[in-house]
């Protein structure tokens, strides 16, 4: 063997050919079987959490009682489930009861204010607030324009036509308006 062409990597003697480098690299890089159990056991737990939000939307929810079912704190849960979904547990929430009231304001035999405690809220003032920031028209409005402009229309396109859309904040390190 030419020892200009050989070396040792990680306590191996290698030939100093490049195929035998590469195949040290795709072993590197292939990974652990516990490491990966061990996330698709953590993302398993993000999802009870999401379908307990869907399922619960109108219970009384808050991030400590979502985090304790999981056993996990706070701020962890509220980390990891932005990394997996994009938002907060408690947005995700706010969404999802805006969803709904969405639906029931569509339904037109509701007031505002029992949609507003139908879906979760317990505050009217609250529940109007970011009904408009996720929608755009305060309830009362929509629920007047929701019967015009989805008539004929099937509830599952209705519902997916309607969803509202949170929008994302500007990464560019300007503060948002108020």
């Amino acid at each position: 063997m030419n020892r200009a062409s050989s070396r040792r990597v990680g306590g191996e003697l290698l030939d100093g050919g490049v195929e035998t480098l590469q195949n040290t690299c795709v072993r590197a890089q292939q990974p652990n079987p516990d490491e990966v159990r061990f996330r698709l056991r953590h993302l398993a737990r993000l999802r009870r959490v999401r379908d307990r939000i869907d399922r619960e939307y109108a219970q009384p929810l808050d991030v400590q009682a979502l985090a304790r079912g999981v056993n996990m704190s706070a701020g962890h849960l509220s980390r990891e489930f932005r990394l997996a979904y994009g938002e907060s547990p408690y947005a995700y929430l706010l969404t999802r009861r805006v969803e709904r009231a969405m639906a029931l304001l569509r339904r037109g035999d509701m007031t505002v204010t029992e949609v507003c405690f139908a879906v979760g809220s317990s505050s009217l003032g609250t529940f109007s607030t970011r009904f408009t920031e996720l929608v755009g028209v305060p309830p009362s409005t929509y629920r007047r324009m929701a019967s015009e402009a989805t008539a004929g229309m099937p509830s599952c396109v209705s519902k997916q036509v309607t969803r509202p859309v949170r929008s994302r904040p500007r990464s560019t390190g300007e503060r948002q308006p108020a």
